[in-house]
């Protein structure tokens, strides 16, 4: 009855919050991923970078590598170079802290649902395909990093060479103190 009643919590508190509903749905299929049931799709993008992650581009001019590199942006998180998102309020950092909050309490009930998870991950094919997923996305990772350096090679400009990093303000020089 405590369960049913900490999950009715979670699903009112995330109703709050707004989360972004692939968190939610994730975290709330996650027991059919882990019966190998639902499955994340691997992009063709993501494939292809498996196969040669060091492959010559097929068009290597730089809008050709602005086009490898904007497809593999789409299918991979954020470069390391990625500009910085514009400073969230403290209302918005709420949310999302509560909304990851939420998310998370609704994933550990429903993976605390499956009795000897590991194991039923393992014989279901579930714990190999998530194998497959994480080998794709450091191909696709390497693929990135590889195109950008080709681009900087180049002269490209971004996306398809890395960002310059803004450099830091340097800090007003102090005068030496006086002798007294």
């Amino acid at each position: 009855m405590s369960s049913l009643l900490g999950l009715v919590a979670v699903l009112a508190l995330s109703a709050c919050a707004k989360p972004e509903t692939s968190g939610l749905s994730a975290a709330a299929t996650a027991p059919l991923g882990d019966l190998n049931l639902v499955r994340a799709k691997i992009p063709p993008i993501l494939l292809a970078a498996q196969k040669a992650p060091y492959g010559p581009p097929a068009d290597p001019s730089c809008a050709g590598l602005v086009a490898e590199v904007q497809q593999l942006d789409a299918a991979l998180p954020p470069d390391l170079d990625a500009p910085p998102a514009a400073d969230p309020s403290l209302a918005d950092r709420g949310r999302a802290e509560a909304s990851g909050a939420a998310v998370g309490a609704l994933r550990h009930t429903t993976e605390g649902l499956l009795p000897f998870r590991g194991w039923v991950r393992k014989l279901s094919g579930a714990e190999r395909h998530s194998r497959l997923v994480a080998e794709a996305v450091a191909a696709g990772l390497t693929r990135r990093a590889y195109l950008k350096g080709l681009g900087q090679a180049q002269g490209c400009p971004p996306p398809a060479a890395p960002r310059r990093a803004e450099p830091a303000p340097l800090p007003e020089p102090t005068p030496p103190p006086s002798p007294q």
